[in-house]
């Protein structure tokens, strides 16, 4: 049965009304939700806010480097230290390698780009972040309800966003109830903030629907892959921040390395790759695991212990890459809108940031009486912010680098490092026209990628990181992975692509395998996904298609 014949059999479903519906409990759609009950009890006002979540928690399904930039939080909690806020490692230094294959080359700190200098910034578990940021909307009255997964956008009957509805829960892969079945419900709201983070599933709707990137750069992506040691006590660096260019992207891709010394003897790490890669060959994952065996990575992890693995899609188109951020009924935020500033491979101060100014565009339409119109003061006050010009400096960051290694670190510097010295933005905008899924060139043309075994002490399979992801998906459920034709992968992606999905997909979801009479088909292993979006992104034809499994399935990251 269909979601929509579920509906018509067990409905209607049951409705619940509030004044803003906000999706995705991470750092933007709190923050969101706290600044609405600020502004509610500073001025005597009620206002209801709920929160989705469709983690097992907030904080299950958050993945990042991170070293965060406290600007927003300051703005947001200025008590957040006396209140237990989890800041609790400040950055004691910086370093940056040029790495060859055997060896590396440091960049002294004062040639460092602004974006690599991180004085006042905290190395942070983000995971941890956003639970305590929950447990202060909670006690500001936010109401938050992990576990339960938007599925589905409602419009009222002038076509404007009025709310969402979760998914059904208790459907077989069949289609069929079983046992469990329960109806998903809807929320309504006045005003709907869409805050999902990277490629949001129903944000993705809403940007085709209501046309939001139009006259706009088509958005850009990046895979970021990271793992989280603990290490022997000698090799701790508290605060120690340390990012790498070079091998082994040693082609024109977009890629680096970035390593942090966490408190409590543990470093988190990681590997970006951008999504315009052009070698199908070519395995993020893979690429990771190598980067680590790398002298200078290594000597960091050795004697260690690999504790927590994830990974997510990142923005990194620039402002140029940005939608429009409202429509009529709600707003996108955070890195639903793309507000990730590449450069510094930071977003959670930016997702913060577009979280207060939606919640100060929403409270102030609520007052007036108004709702189901454009948040219109919300792109004006970004416009006039401290992001914005941010990000006004770091506009041109990836676009360089889509111009060759050399031309990206040269520009990279000049507007980067010279610039901030004499007070300039750059001048000029570059513009990207061509999406991350056209990219691919055909197997037969590109050279083919030895990878070496793992030794499962420094590197690792796709399957024993998952493990230590805690993914987990009820094995009896409708395939979250859908595919528009079931032909594509064979008949398109093997025979011309060498099947990319199998290998630019960290998890190990999508696999090739032979039938009975030796012909080849796609097995999508559903179970192992870790919400990364990057097939959702990268996969040539834009076949597969993400949706949302039932809510609290997907990984259970610890310390992410």
């Amino acid at each position: 049965m269909t979601p929509q014949e579920l509906i018509a059999q067990y409905g209607p479903r049951e409705a619940m009304e509030y004044d803003v519906v906000i999706v995705g409990a991470g750092p933007a759609g709190l923050s969101t939700a706290i600044r609405l009950k600020q502004l509610a009890a500073e001025s005597g006002k009620e206002v209801s806010v709920v929160v989705l979540e469709k983690g097992s928690e907030p904080g299950a399904h958050i993945l990042s480097g991170a070293v965060m930039d406290p600007i927003a939080i300051n703005e947001l909690l200025p008590n957040w230290k006396a209140d237990g806020g989890p800041l609790l490692q400040p950055v004691t230094g910086d370093e940056f390698l040029f790495l060859s294959e055997t060896g590396s080359k440091s960049v002294p700190e004062w040639l460092m780009p602004m974006p690599f200098h991180n004085k006042g910034n905290y190395v942070i578990s983000l995971g941890n972040v956003v639970k305590w940021m929950a447990s202060q909307a909670e006690a500001l009255g936010v109401e938050i309800f992990p576990g339960f997964a938007a599925a589905e956008v409602l419009y009222d009957d002038k076509g404007a966003v009025k709310g969402v509805a979760t998914g059904n829960v208790g459907v077989g892969r069949n289609g069929e109830p079983h046992d469990g079945f329960q109806l998903g419900m809807e929320l309504h709201g006045k005003y709907t903030i869409f805050a999902e983070g990277a490629r949001g599933h129903l944000g993705k709707q809403i940007l085709a629907k209501f046309n939001l990137q139009e006259g706009r750069d088509p958005q850009s992506w990046a895979i970021g892959i990271k793992e989280l040691w603990e290490i022997p006590a000698d090799k701790a660096r508290p605060g120690h921040v340390m990012h790498t260019g070079g091998w082994p992207m040693m082609d024109d891709t977009f890629g680096g390395g970035f390593l942090y010394h966490l408190e409590g003897n543990k470093v988190t790490l990681g590997f970006v790759i951008g999504l315009d890669y052009k070698n199908p060959w070519m395995s993020p994952f893979e690429e990771m695991q190598r980067w680590k065996t790398h002298p200078a990575i290594r000597a960091h992890l050795e004697g260690g212990k690999r504790i927590s693995y994830g990974a997510r899609a990142i923005n990194n188109g620039g402002l140029q890459a940005l939608p429009k951020m409202v429509f009529p009924g709600g707003a996108l935020v955070g890195c639903d809108a793309g507000t990730l500033n590449a450069s510094r491979i930071k977003g959670s101060h930016a997702a913060i940031k577009t979280g207060m100014l939606a919640a100060e565009a929403a409270f102030a339409a609520l007052q007036a009486g108004r709702q189901g119109d454009e948040l219109a003061a919300y792109p004006d006050a970004f416009d006039k912010s401290w992001l914005h010009t941010e990000l006004q400096r770091t506009k041109n960051f990836k676009l360089w680098f889509k111009k060759g290694k050399l031309i990206g670190n040269i520009m990279t510097g000049i507007e980067q490092w010279l610039m901030p010295k004499l007070g300039m933005i750059p001048p000029w905008t570059l513009h990207g026209t061509v999406k991350d899924n056209e990219t691919l060139r055909p197997a037969a043309e590109m050279p083919k990628i030895a990878y070496p075994k793992p030794d499962n002490k420094l590197t690792f399979d796709r399957l024993s990181s998952v493990f230590v992801s805690n993914t987990n998906h009820a094995e009896d459920q409708p395939i979250h992975l859908t595919l528009k034709d079931n032909s594509v992968p064979v008949n398109v992606n093997l025979a011309k692509y060498a099947g990319p999905e199998s290998r630019y997909c960290p998890a190990g979801v999508y696999e090739f395998v032979k039938n009975e009479d030796d012909t080849d088909r796609l097995q999508i292993n559903a179970q192992n996904c870790v919400h990364c979006k990057t097939c959702d992104i990268k996969d040539p034809t834009q076949n597969i298609v993400w949706v949302t499994p039932e809510g609290g399935g997907g990984p259970n990251y610890a310390g992410m």
